[in-house]
């Protein structure tokens, strides 16, 4: 099986699949600078790039990478399947830097699917403690156990297995078959996406909310041929996207995509499409379930209805955010108005 890791014979931050038959190796500064991508209007109507500099464009910033990677948990040697799938999960709507301490905490406990099918739901949400939606916690415990019942205990490698597993879906499957196994797919996560609507469309985010067909064709033409190559092209794009072309504030001025980029060729046109605001979150019902399961984790036991009230002061709002706990599994009613994390 192959794995995503460190390359013992490249930098400090550098990684591929072990299996690839050579570690990475950049194109020249001269090459990329002189050999912009060319994009063609397709019957899509997409933008789309030839084989050739779609190739330069991949080898400059998997260049990059190399140079820039963050040094993560799980991209260290040796990391499993499993280690991928749980970090995929963590790092959803969570950011990178509260999830590898936690993620280090999980693999310590339960290293493989069968330690976590055999924990209870209760000591999996307090371990999964202020990471946020803890669904996730409970969907992780439900994967393992469907691991350990369909799949001999072992991480499917097939991206249609993968999809069968509680509370994956196309981004975490993709990723797990690329980044776990070297499989030649499309992974297409919001930083990815932006990174090609920019780059190569012109366009400074994509038109819709989720990938479209016309945008999954672009993604998968400009993939390497190799499977290594292209786990390795699109860990690359992401940490681009997560430390350069960010949504919010792109440094342009230090991308390695800059000479090329066609949304810069254009003047940065700002997007018709432009996302709103991020919602506060203080007095959300975010906040007051985060509140309410900090509760709930803390507790050796039940925790009545007036424990539960010091959450918050509204009780209408206290009592409807309740309800959704328990309606997600995450909280059990007793009787006498006590509650407790599920057994």
């Amino acid at each position: 099986m192959q794995q995503y890791q460190r390359s013992k014979v490249c930098r400090a931050n550098s990684w591929l699949v072990v299996g690839s038959s050579a570690p990475f190796v950049p194109i020249s500064l001269g090459a990329r600078q002189t050999c912009p991508v060319t994009r063609t209007e397709g019957t899509s109507g997409i933008s789309e790039v030839d084989h050739g500099n779609a190739e330069l464009l991949t080898q400059s910033v998997r260049g990059w990478f190399e140079v820039h990677a963050r040094d993560l948990p799980w991209r260290d040697p040796g990391t499993s399947a499993w280690g991928v799938l749980i970090s995929e999960v963590m790092s959803q709507q969570t950011p990178v830097a509260r999830v590898a301490p936690a993620w280090q905490r999980w693999m310590a406990q339960w290293p493989t699917p069968a330690d976590l099918a055999a924990a209870s739901p209760a000591d999996v949400i307090r371990a999964w403690d202020r990471l946020g939606y803890p669904r996730r916690a409970l969907w992780l415990r439900e994967a393992a156990i469907k691991i350990c019942e369909d799949f001999d205990s072992a991480v499917p490698s097939r991206y249609e297995d993968l999809l069968t597993l509680p509370g994956v879906g196309d981004y975490t499957a993709a990723a797990v078959a690329a980044f776990a196994f070297g499989q030649r797919v499309v992974v297409l996560d919001t930083n990815v996406r932006r990174v090609i609507a920019r780059s190569v469309s012109g366009v400074e985010t994509p038109e819709s909310a989720s990938p479209t067909v016309a945008e999954r064709r672009l993604a998968e033409a400009m993939l390497p041929i190799d499977g290594a190559a292209a786990a390795h092209w699109s860990v690359a794009c992401m940490e681009l996207g997560a430390l350069v072309c960010t949504s919010r504030s792109p440094d342009c001025g230090e991308c390695v995509l800059k000479s090329t980029c066609a949304w810069v060729a254009a003047g940065r046109p700002a997007a018709a499409n432009r996302a709103r605001p991020t919602q506060r979150f203080t007095g959300t019902d975010r906040q007051v379930r985060g509140k309410l399961m900090a509760i709930l984790r803390a507790a050796d036991g039940p925790v009545t209805a007036r424990a539960l009230g010091s959450a918050w002061p509204d009780d209408t709002q206290r009592m409807r955010c309740l309800d959704t706990l328990i309606a997600d599994g995450l909280v059990e009613p007793l009787p006498r108005s006590r509650y407790r994390l599920p057994t």
